[in-house]
C-alpha cells in the first residue's frame, strides 16, 4: 500500500523541502521540479520539467565540470559542491550542491537527483563580516563604534583588569569575549559569571569552590570558576551587585593572585585575567560605601564605556539588514527587510533594551511576517501608536529621505559643524556629506564650499 501512495504524493513531498530538488533522466531533462527550486531559480515548475537542467540552473560549473555529468558517468554521489547558478531573472545566486544517482532494480543508472541550497544569507552575513562595519562579530559604523575597535586589538595585548561599562543590552560580554578572542589567552577558557543571578552564599563557592566537607552536602571537592578559567579570562558581569565580604576576597584574588576554596587552608595560585562589567553608577556607590574604592580603582586600570543605541542611531539601519539577514538564514525565510515607514520608526525609537531589544524586535517581526517586507503592524504597537519622537515633531511618520536630513543635522550639531567628524560618524565621505548638504539646502560655509571644489 506504501508503494502505491508514494507517487501520488511525490511532489507533495519534494515541496516540503526548503533545498531545491529536481531530478533528470538519462539525458539530463528535468523531471520533477520542487516549490523550492521554483523559489531560488525565479523559475515556474511548468517551464522547468522537459527543459535541460542546464539551461534551467545555469551554473558555473555546468559547461566545465558538471556535477551530474559526474553522477552520471560514474553512479557515484558528489556532495558540497559550490557554485553559482543565474536565476531567471538575471540575478547569481551562490549555491551548495549535491548529487546522487538514480538507479533501476538491476542497478543501472537511470538518472539523477540535484539538490542545491541558496547561500546568499550566509554569503551576505560573510561580507559583512569582513567588511569594515564590523569587527569579531560587533556591528558598527559610528565615530564611537569606530573608536572602540581602533582600541580592542590594544587592550587585548595588554593583560591587565578590564571594566566595561554601559546600559543593559549594549554587549558588554560580547566585547568581552572579542578581547579574550584577540589576546594570547584565547586558547584558555573565556568563563563568565553573573553575580547578580546567584545567591551570595552560592557565589563565593562558585567563584572560589570547595574542599570535601566543607559543608553539609559537599561530598567531593568542586572547582570554582577561577580555576575553570586557569590560563584563560573570567568574565564578572554585574560587579556592581558584589557583597562588602566577597569584594574583599576578589580583592585579594587580584592583589596576590591566589584563591582560597571553601574548607581549604592551603592558598592556589590562579593564572587568570579578569574583566568585570557593570550597567550600575559604581561612583555613586564609591560615595555611600556600597562599594570599595580599592576594589574600583584595582579592577579599573582599563575601562570601556559602551554607547547606549540611542547614542548610535548611524548604526541602526546596519544592524536591522544584520537581524535580517541571520533571522532568514535561522527561520529559513525570505524576508526582503523593512518598509521605510517600518525602519523610519526603528530609528526614532529610543531603546531602553539597547541592542537585545532591537534583536527582539526583529525576531518579533519575524514571527508575524511570513514574507516580503517588515511593516509597521509588525512592530511592537509602543513603537507606532501614540509615539512622541525624540528626534523632530512628527518623526514617526517621516520618510527615510526626511529621517537622513535630520541625521545630518544631528550630526553637523553634535560635532560642531566640523563636516570631517560628522561624515565619519554617519559612515560617509565628506564629500558625500557635502552633496547631502547641497541637496537639502543646509546652510553650507565658504570653507565647506571651497574644501568640496
Amino acid at each position: 500500500m506504501g508503494k502505491s501512495i508514494l507517487p501520488q504524493f511525490h511532489d507533495a513531498i519534494l515541496d516540503c523541502i526548503n533545498e531545491g530538488v529536481f531530478t533528470v533522466d538519462r539525458h539530463k531533462r528535468i523531471l520533477s521540479f520542487n516549490a523550492a527550486a521554483e523559489r531560488i531559480t525565479k523559475m515556474s515548475r511548468s517551464r522547468a520539467v522537459g527543459r535541460k537542467c542546464c539551461d534551467v540552473i545555469r551554473a558555473d560549473v555546468c559547461k566545465d565540470s558538471c556535477v551530474m555529468d559526474q553522477t552520471l558517468a560514474t553512479g557515484a554521489s558528489v556532495v558540497n559542491a559550490m557554485a553559482r547558478i543565474t536565476n531567471a531573472t538575471g540575478c547569481c545566486v551562490p549555491v551548495r550542491i549535491a548529487t546522487a544517482p538514480l538507479k533501476d532494480d538491476i542497478g543501472n543508472v537511470i538518472g539523477g537527483v540535484e539538490t542545491f541550497q541558496d547561500l546568499t544569507q550566509v554569503e551576505r552575513l560573510r561580507r559583512e563580516l569582513e567588511s569594515g562595519n564590523s569587527f569579531e562579530g560587533i556591528i558598527g559604523r559610528s565615530l564611537v563604534m569606530t573608536k572602540l575597535f581602533s582600541i580592542l586589538p590594544l587592550i587585548a595585548e595588554s593583560d591587565s583588569t578590564v571594566l566595561i561599562r554601559g546600559s543593559t543590552g549594549t554587549g558588554k560580554e560580547l566585547f568581552a569575549r572579542t578581547i579574550h578572542n584577540l589576546s594570547t589567552r584565547r586558547k584558555g577558557r573565556f568563563v563568565a559569571v553573573n553575580c547578580a543571578a546567584l545567591p551570595d552564599t552560592l557565589l563565593e563557592s562558585e567563584l572560589f569552590g570547595y574542599k570535601v566537607g566543607a559543608f553539609t552536602g559537599a561530598v567531593k571537592d568542586k572547582p570554582g570558576r577561577f580555576t575553570l578559567a586557569e590560563g584563560g579570562t573570567l568574565f564578572l558581569d554585574e560587579i556592581g551587585d558584589l557583597i562588602p565580604s566577597l569584594q574583599v576576597r576578589l580583592l585579594r584574588v587580584l592583589q596576590e593572585r591566589y584563591i582560597e576554596p571553601l574548607g581549604s587552608v592551603d592558598p592556589v595560585a590562579v593564572n587568570v585575567r579578569v574583566i568585570a562589567a557593570t550597567n550600575r553608577d559604581l561612583s555613586s556607590m564609591l560615595e555611600d560605601g556600597t562599594f570599595r574604592d580599592d576594589l574600583f580603582y584595582r579592577i579599573r586600570v582599563v575601562e570601556l564605556l559602551l554607547p547606549s543605541l540611542r547614542e548610535r542611531r548611524e548604526d541602526i539601519s546596519l544592524l536591522v539588514d544584520h537581524l535580517v539577514a541571520r533571522f532568514n538564514l535561522l527561520r529559513s525565510k525570505d524576508v526582503a527587510g523593512l518598509s521605510d515607514k517600518a525602519m523610519a520608526q526603528l530609528i526614532d525609537y529610543s531603546y531602553p533594551g539597547n541592542v537585545r531589544e532591537l534583536e527582539n524586535i526583529i525576531e518579533r517581526a519575524f514571527v508575524l511576517c511570513r514574507s516580503g517586507r517588515i511593516e509597521l503592524e509588525h512592530l511592537p504597537t509602543e513603537l507606532w501608536q501614540n509615539t512622541h519622537s525624540s528626534l523632530e515633531d512628527g518623526a514617526g511618520s517621516l520618510s527615510l529621505k526626511d529621517m537622513e536630513r535630520i541625521f545630518i543635522r544631528k550630526a553637523l550639531e553634535r560635532y560642531d559643524g566640523s563636516r570631517t567628524l560628522a561624515a565619519q560618524s554617519l559612515g560617509i565621505n565628506p564629500s558625500t556629506l557635502y552633496r547631502k548638504m547641497k541637496a537639502f539646502k543646509f546652510e553650507l560655509s565658504d570653507k565647506d564650499q571651497a574644501s568640496a571644489v
